[in-house]
């Protein structure tokens, strides 16, 4: 019973993690496209796309694995 708690939190977790990253890549789009280009930006968003993404993969082996 406790496995099967842990493996749907674990794929929630990735879910969350997947939608972090478009997130992030839907803001780096913005970013890319905005007409002030002197605006500095506070967050680097393809590092937090790449982080969201590693941290779902090894999520999902975690869940795969049980």
């Amino acid at each position: 019973m406790q496995a099967w708690f842990w493996t749907h939190k674990a794929w929630a977790a990735v879910a969350a993690l997947l939608a972090v990253a478009v997130w992030a890549g839907v803001a780096e789009h913005r970013r890319a496209q905005r007409a002030d280009w002197d605006r500095v930006g506070m967050v680097y968003w393809p590092s937090v796309q790449m982080f969201a993404l590693i941290g779902a993969f090894i999520g999902a082996l975690l869940a795969i694995r049980g």
